[in-house]
């Protein structure tokens, strides 16, 4: 079962696991500034968000990254990007950087996939090429969602996850 956070969104909302009850599957996926894997990623993931929410799904976006050490993934940071990139999923500060050792998130971008009852069901990659969305060949968080929401079992349940390190303090 998926460990509980409360955490600060880029909103200045707390949330937690009970915020998204009413939700069918739930995708916490680490995620910072400045890492150019999660840059690379970030279209697709308000994409994923625009065509998954409608059934059920919401994804949101934690930053456990050391601020100190990479000032870009800073919390005023993050407010500025949502903003600017108008994000669809509220995007989170771990400042303890708990809640990433909780789940065992090791880089960014890295997805953890809940069911109803917050079970994790999958971990890993968005994709097969963060960088490039034009070469990629195999679109893992979609095969899993789209099984998942239709009552069957992952394709999988792990695909290693491609980004930076989070940075620990």
């Amino acid at each position: 079962v998926a460990p509980n956070f409360e955490l600060l969104g880029t909103d200045d909302k707390t949330y937690s696991l009970e915020s998204f009850k009413n939700k069918k599957i739930l995708v916490v996926m680490f995620y910072c500034n400045h890492c150019p894997y999660a840059k690379g990623s970030e279209a697709r993931i308000l994409a994923l968000q625009n065509e998954y929410g409608p059934k059920g799904v919401q994804i949101i976006a934690i930053n456990s990254n050391d601020d100190a050490e990479y000032p870009e993934d800073s919390y005023p940071a993050m407010i500025v990007r949502a903003k600017e990139r108008s994000y669809n999923f509220p995007y989170l500060w771990d400042e303890s950087q708990q809640v990433a050792r909780a789940y065992g998130g090791e880089v960014t971008p890295d997805c953890f996939v809940l069911d109803e009852s917050r079970t994790v069901r999958y971990t890993g990659r968005i994709d097969d090429n963060p960088k490039d969305p034009n070469a990629v060949t195999s679109n893992d968080l979609k095969m899993v969602l789209d099984a998942l929401l239709s009552g069957n079992e992952p394709p999988f349940t792990e695909k290693r996850a491609i980004g930076c390190s989070i940075k620990w303090r």
